[in-house]
């Protein structure tokens, strides 16, 4: 991901909208996942560095078959500014910059990135700060309702980034035991730095964790479909096609 995500215009979780049959794409490093409004059970393919958004959407039509839907949301492993994918992914295939989703849909679709989403659907209120534990370090901070994502990842730590320690990298690089104290080293730094309330930890490598670090819960397998879901309880924030370019003042809403 990239820094430039830090200027993305927050959104409200105070307002509301009609619902809407939405269908959530959360696309990661090594699966994309989806889910459909009132569906149980969410389905998966594998993604990796040849997944193009081409490749992706045709993907997602496949796998999602009967189910219906009025819209869709993409949780993006980047930046996402103003409704528009703002640089190309470090883990996946090129040509996500300027794809139009919505024409390959057929249906609206809102762009949010992908730490941001699981963050919205994370959520209880006051400060928090979300951290993604993932193929990569997704982040995000909810300050009283208003989501703002975050590129702590690339900041430097030790002899690299955070990412470069507490991603799936690390992991493989150190090992567990030496992954884990990164971590909690790690997150108790971005805490005082940051004072949040209190912290989630997402993403699939929190199951590696023995034990979480202070002031930390695990979020939920749920949590990012339930923020995209949530991302269509907003008002209409996302006017501008998620291939365009931005035209006039940005909109105080998406991020």
């Amino acid at each position: 991901m990239d820094e430039s995500s830090t200027v993305c215009q927050p959104f409200s979780m105070t307002q509301r909208r009609e619902a809407m049959n939405v269908l959530v794409v959360d696309v990661g490093g090594t699966h994309v996942k989806i889910l459909a409004t009132g569906k149980d059970a969410p389905r998966k393919f594998v993604s990796g560095p040849n997944l193009t958004p081409a490749r992706m959407v045709s993907g997602v039509k496949q796998l999602a078959g009967e189910w219906q839907f009025d819209c869709v949301t993409v949780g993006y492993p980047g930046p996402v500014i103003r409704g528009r994918i703002a640089s190309e992914p470090h883990n996946l295939g090129a040509g996500w910059i300027g794809f139009d989703f919505e024409a390959e849909f057929g249906c609206p679709v809102r762009l949010i990135n992908d730490a941001a989403m699981q963050a919205l659907g994370s959520y209880e209120g006051g400060r928090m700060l979300f951290l993604g534990l993932g193929t990569g370090l997704g982040s995000a901070l909810v300050l009283e309702g208003i989501v703002q994502p975050t590129e702590l990842a690339h900041l430097p730590y030790r002899k690299g980034t955070f990412e470069d320690y507490i991603g799936l990298r690390g992991l493989k690089r150190l090992g567990r035991k030496k992954w884990r104290a990164c971590v909690i080293d790690a997150v108790s730094r971005l805490i005082a730095a940051l004072e949040p309330e209190y912290v989630v930890l997402g993403g699939g490598n929190v199951k590696e964790l023995k034990e979480l670090p202070q002031g930390c819960r695990a979020g939920t397998n749920a949590a990012a479909f339930r923020g995209g879901f949530r991302l269509w309880e907003q008002p209409n924030i996302a006017t501008t096609p998620a291939s365009a370019p931005p035209a006039g003042p940005p909109v105080a809403g998406q991020s």
